[in-house]
């Protein structure tokens, strides 16, 4: 493992630090990109405008010819929680704008992801005219032949790369070629918000607003917020913006009845919602009904408007979560068992299949092996018919998806389809028993793909703290702020004596810790229970333990080290 800190643009930092920032915080955000003080402004203003977004003024064009003709809608949805919250936000958008519109999420198990031919025979039994995908659809070539067949057109809404052929049809994605919207980075659930507030204002302008309130569309926002957050997209500027918005609707107690469910369902405080919250704890447990489930349990939730029905969904949806956990837990044992039977040191990459695995957890798991190994991972679980279908995680420095068309190219009958992102992707064998030959091409490209230093681990932080400046009004101003992909946590470096220690809730630390000067701080460092030197080199964060009402300042001790 390597650690270094990250380089701070003096420029930035001194823009920023005369414009009356922290000392701390004009390094942390100077390394961040930010070189301006009202780049951190988060007001809905800023938000890059819809006409940016190619063919997003077309959509919205088509929309409302639908809604003026009572057009029978169909949002056709991915299974995770970037597809349940766009199509939450597109059913409850386009009903708030008078349209007729239903949804459709494929079950993982019987149809696979998509919008597949048999799911637009799915969509013609229930009559639709229009289908909007949502999350998904810039690989449904097939899929949307089908539907011309049927008569019945389709819209495209989608984040993720497009293939060297497009569907013939109408396709809103910042990801494809000739789209001059800033941020690749919108999520699913983001594009589908873009494309409402074009509606809106195409409505507007042909008068349809006349005598009537336009719909405030700020109401969706908490969940566009979860779903960008859980799908782990970067947060960029925009991104931050829609992130910062639906947090603040969640905290002021201003959430849809399904979003205050979940929390409700996890013990956890609303009111103290974060990004955390969002990815670790909401979008798990909707995560868990297209994992084990069917997603539309999900879905069903979101658009709830009932207190007690919603939180009957979340209560269901927690126990999908907790059974989703003890079978992923089997699935690293096994997993792991198999790769101690062979060298990871010396592979560039991971590729495991066993023929009990889940296939809706495939994902996380390669996630822990990517983690652990710090290797490209792809889990495979038996699919239907004698497939294959594989998950998989990368490291920085391998672009995944780009890696998976390598060696489909190299091999053209290997992979029946495959899709994704640079950090995650998803893969179909069509043979089982080709899983051999796809570990040894996949490991082949990787090693034409990836430098050799890549292989080691390496952890960023914002350098060293000097102790005099860790106080709880730093905490909780860092605290406020939207961290995540693309826009990490600050986490630091010091040496610290242990003074105390103690195991908490079976597998956590917690610490006292001593540093420079005697100053004493209260910490913790969680999923590690063994005891630690007397001495310690640590990266950390700052965090606001709050307990019985009052606000204290903790450190979260992510690595650390022997002194």
């Amino acid at each position: 493992m390597l650690i270094h800190a990250r380089s701070v643009p003096a420029h930035a930092e001194q823009a920023l630090l005369a414009a009356g920032l922290h000392p701390v915080e004009a390094r942390i955000y100077a390394a961040r990109g930010i070189a301006h003080a009202d780049e951190l402004l988060t007001d809905l203003g800023r938000l890059i405008p819809f006409e940016q977004l190619m063919h997003c003024t077309q959509a919205a064009e088509r929309l409302a010819r639908a809604i003026a003709s009572q057009t029978r809608i169909l949002i056709v949805a991915d299974y995770d929680a970037d597809g349940a919250t766009a199509c939450a936000v597109g059913v409850r958008g386009l009903r708030l704008l008078g349209a007729l519109v239903e949804f459709l999420v494929p079950n993982r198990f019987e149809f696979g992801y998509g919008l597949t031919p048999e799911i637009v025979d799915l969509a013609a039994q229930r009559q639709a005219q229009l289908i909007v995908t949502v999350d998904n659809g810039i690989a449904s070539v097939a899929g949307v032949a089908r539907a011309r067949d049927l008569g019945i057109e389709v819209l495209v809404t989608d984040h993720h790369l497009p293939g060297e052929q497009l569907p013939d049809a109408l396709i809103v994605n910042p990801n494809q070629a000739g789209c001059p919207f800033p941020s690749k980075a919108l999520a699913g659930v983001g594009v589908m918000f873009y494309v409402l507030l074009a509606l809106r204002a195409h409505l507007r302008s042909s008068g349809a607003f006349a005598g009537r309130p336009e719909p405030n569309f700020a109401s969706l926002l908490d969940l566009v917020a979860l779903g960008t957050v859980a799908d782990v997209a970067v947060l960029d500027g925009n991104n931050r913006i829609l992130v910062e918005n639906g947090l603040k609707r969640m905290r002021a107690g201003r959430a849809c009845a399904g979003i205050r469910a979940l929390f409700q369902a996890a013990g956890r405080d609303a009111r103290r919602a974060s990004a955390f919250d969002l990815g670790f704890v909401l979008g798990p447990r909707l995560n868990a009904a297209g994992r084990l489930d069917d997603m539309s349990l999900g879905i069903a939730c979101l658009l709830s408007d009932d207190d007690a029905a919603a939180f009957a969904i979340a209560q269901e949806l927690d126990r999908l979560n907790r059974e989703r956990r003890a079978i992923e837990s089997e699935m690293q044992e096994i997993a792991q068992g198999k790769l101690d039977r062979i060298e990871v040191g010396d592979c560039f990459s991971l590729t495991v299949f066993d023929e009990d695995f889940h296939q809706g957890v495939v994902g996380l798991v390669a996630s822990r092996l990517k983690d652990r190994h710090h290797r490209p991972t792809i889990v495979f679980a038996a699919g239907q018919a004698g497939e294959i279908k594989g998950s998989g995680r990368s490291i920085s420095g391998l672009h995944l998806r780009d890696a998976l068309d390598l060696v489909a190219k190299r091999d053209p009958a290997l992979i029946a389809k495959f899709g994704g992102h640079a950090a995650a992707a998803g893969l179909t064998l069509a043979d089982g028993a080709d899983i051999e030959r796809f570990r040894l091409l996949f490991e082949s490209v990787c090693r034409d793909l990836l430098p050799e230093a890549a292989l080691t681990r390496s952890v960023e932080t914002d350098g060293s703290l000097p102790l005099a400046a860790v106080q709880l009004d730093l905490a909780e101003r860092l605290d406020a702020r939207v961290w995540g992909q693309g826009f990490p946590v600050p986490r630091f470096t010091a040496q610290f004596r242990v003074l105390n220690q103690r195991i908490v809730g079976q597998r956590h630390l917690k610490l006292k810790l001593e540093g420079e000067g005697g100053k004493t701080f209260e910490a913790m460092r969680f999923q590690h229970a063994d005891p630690l030197p007397d001495r310690i080199n640590a990266v950390f964060q700052l965090s606001v333990n709050e307990w019985q009402g009052q606000r204290s300042l903790q450190l979260l001790i992510d690595e650390c080290f022997e002194e």
